[in-house]
């Protein structure tokens, strides 16, 4: 009886003990599982950020160019943004040029090069300033800082790409980017653009191209040439320098018109130039005859992403010799017929005041006594004077004959793509 009873004493301490064991192990695993368990969530929520983190340096400038977010609601109507550019002695010329071009939707770029008297520019200057409509919508811009353009140089394409940069910090909402000179003038009305490409596809380019170069290979490719525009600011023309040079084999040569109509994205692309492709062609087309014939087709057609999106036409109506000639012929009344045939949106060269501007403007764009181009956003009296619905577009005859010339050369495209 009292060894049992002394077994009966020592259960309840040892039982009490091994409870104490137990719930101190208990405690002290669960602590860890707490414990590993913030660690492992700090580590999920930190892995993430650097997962991320590193995607994000990999791809730096492609995913802020690439990744573009879907639009949620894509304006039914485009916007062009407009290069105008002219020398000494063009400013009447560049004035007319940009009325006749002018849409709130729109944007502007004028641009009189260092060889024009300062008086012209300040001239331009004063009037962009103090137009009402054009104070107010905002949407014309003067390169004030103006830059030497020499023809043939690739001053001409470092001015061009300096509007470019400029259309794309003023504003994000345009499509396509036009250049013109102070010598071309539209055939069609603006509503008639805007109508004729909102139902386009909006990478689409339009640009003149071809990689048979011909004569082009032994007085344009292989000669080396200096631009004095590009260090002194007095106009000089361009002059060789010796030895010549080799086609190049990094990539291929094309050349065409220096008159296009650019996709926004194409623009992005060499303007940000993510990819070096656009920077080693302006300096390989730095010392190249003409290069304004040959930059952007020699771009756009060495970039499989956008080789797809070119329309080999410059949408201009241009009268040439045959075989050409370093400049086109100046057009006149004799013209008028096979200008509108054409179907072409633009054409050039035109003199100044000619009488067939005249003839254009009353046959073709409607426009009165200097005036804007009228068209659907014309509000006022008199017309035009003031801004009314920029979204409402009345499209005329110029509209049909764009359209199918457009047609025309998609389908002629369509059928050189097929194999």
């Amino acid at each position: 009886m009292g060894s049992m009873n002394m077994e009966k004493r020592w259960v309840f301490p040892l039982v009490m003990s091994s409870l104490v064991c137990i719930v101190i192990f208990a405690t002290t695993f669960n602590m860890g599982i707490v414990s590993s368990l913030r660690t492992i969530n700090s580590l999920i929520s930190i892995l993430p950020s650097r997962i991320s983190l590193n995607h994000s340096s990999q791809l730096f400038a492609e995913g802020k160019v690439l990744q573009t977010p879907p639009s949620l609601s894509e304006p039914s109507l485009p916007r062009f943004a407009y290069l105008i550019s002219g020398s000494k002695g063009d400013l009447e010329k560049l004035w007319r040029t940009l009325h006749t071009l002018y849409h709130p939707l729109n944007q502007y770029v004028v641009h009189l090069d260092l060889e024009s008297p300062a008086e012209e520019r300040l001239e331009l200057a004063s009037r962009v300033e103090r137009h009402p409509i054009f104070a107010k919508v905002g949407n014309v811009h003067m390169i004030t800082k103006a830059n030497m353009v020499t023809y043939r140089g690739p001053t001409m394409v470092a001015n061009t790409l300096h509007a470019c940069a400029i259309l794309l910090k003023r504003s994000k909402d345009w499509d396509w980017f036009i250049n013109l000179s102070a010598s071309d003038y539209p055939l069609v009305t603006q509503d008639d653009l805007l109508y004729t490409f909102s139902d386009l596809n909006r990478e689409m380019n339009f640009i003149e191209h071809t990689s048979q170069l011909g004569w082009k290979e032994g007085f344009r490719a292989m000669p080396l040439i200096v631009d004095p525009g590009l260090y002194q600011t007095t106009k000089q023309d361009i002059f060789p320098v010796t030895p010549r040079r080799t086609l190049p084999t990094a990539f291929r040569l094309f050349t065409g018109s220096a008159w296009m109509i650019l996709s926004r994205s194409f623009v992005e692309y060499v303007i940000w130039g993510w990819d070096n492709l656009p920077r080693v062609l302006l300096m390989y087309y730095t010392n190249f005859v003409s290069s304004p014939e040959g930059y952007f087709q020699t771009v756009i057609c060495n970039v499989p992403e956008f080789v797809q999106t070119t329309v080999n036409h410059d949408m201009h109506y241009i009268s040439w010799d045959n075989p050409p000639k370093q400049h086109p012929h100046t057009l006149s009344t004799n013209d008028t017929a096979n200008m509108i045939a054409s179907g072409a949106a633009f054409a050039r060269k035109f003199k100044h005041d000619d009488p067939v501007l005249d003839i254009i403007d009353k046959q073709l764009l409607g426009r009165k006594n200097g005036s804007f181009t009228r068209g659907g956003w014309c509000a006022g009296k008199p017309p035009c004077s003031r801004v009314g619905n920029p979204t409402k577009i009345k499209p005329g005859p110029g509209a049909r004959r764009l359209r199918s010339l457009i047609g025309f050369d998609l389908a002629m495209q369509n059928q050189m793509n097929k194999p």
